[in-house]
């Protein structure tokens, strides 16, 4: 079983390297593209302003932030919590910068690049020349976005984590094997994503089935009427 780490990161501003701080982020563990239930999250007193146009995007002030921790102080709970494996996020090069500058500022490893996956690049090739912005990638996928009001970490993980699995695919169908009465083995075949998605029978109206019937006059023994 493959593990990586979803993840994404609230921040005072777009730029570590003009002062920029992180003061939030969230993380979901996922085994095989699946999340486990298992997730980090965390807020983070900037040790500075928050501008106004930033708490426009992501909806904290200042004050929302007294008496929580410093980045330093959760760190190690982060970096414990993420391990040596792969780390998703959408446009991940921003995140990884914001981190790397907290772990750098923090003296500790900063993150290696090789770790990155970035589902914008991936969308990017799936669809070139198309919005792929989170909220468009969940238009796209028919994703639930009612709840997206600001740019919450928590939340945008969670959205971020159906797009990937769409992105990588879709929910794939699974092959299990039972044994039946008397020892003979059955396979079986479950679809994950079949208690979310209603089957969509395809009913043929009167004049697609008289049309159906006249074609089948032209075929000489056609085996649909044996």
């Amino acid at each position: 079983m493959k593990r990586s780490i979803l993840f994404d990161t609230e921040t005072t501003g777009l730029d570590p390297a003009n002062g920029d701080r992180v003061i939030e982020i969230a993380a979901l563990e996922l085994i095989d593209d699946l999340p486990t239930g298992q997730h980090y999250h965390v807020l983070i007193h900037p040790d500075r302003d928050i501008p106004e146009e930033a708490s426009r995007v992501h909806g904290f002030t200042l004050a929302d932030l007294e008496g929580k921790p410093r980045f330093h102080e959760v760190a190690a709970s982060f970096l414990d919590f993420i391990g040596q494996d792969d780390m998703i996020a959408h446009n991940a090069r921003f995140d990884f910068g914001f981190l790397n500058a907290e772990l750098q500022r923090a003296g500790l490893p900063v993150l290696a690049l090789e770790r990155m996956v970035d589902t914008l690049d991936i969308a990017r090739e799936r669809f070139p020349g198309l919005p792929n912005s989170l909220d468009a990638l969940c238009r796209r996928f028919s994703i639930d976005l009612s709840a997206r009001t600001t740019h919450n970490a928590l939340l945008d993980c969670r959205l971020l984590a159906d797009v990937y699995l769409e992105l990588r695919g879709g929910r794939q169908r699974g092959l299990g094997l039972t044994v039946e009465d008397g020892g003979a083995v059955q396979a079986t075949y479950s679809y994950a994503g079949a208690a979310a998605r209603m089957p969509r029978p395809i009913v043929p109206s009167e004049t697609e089935l008289a049309a159906h019937a006249r074609f089948l006059e032209k075929i000489k023994d056609p085996i649909w009427l044996a």
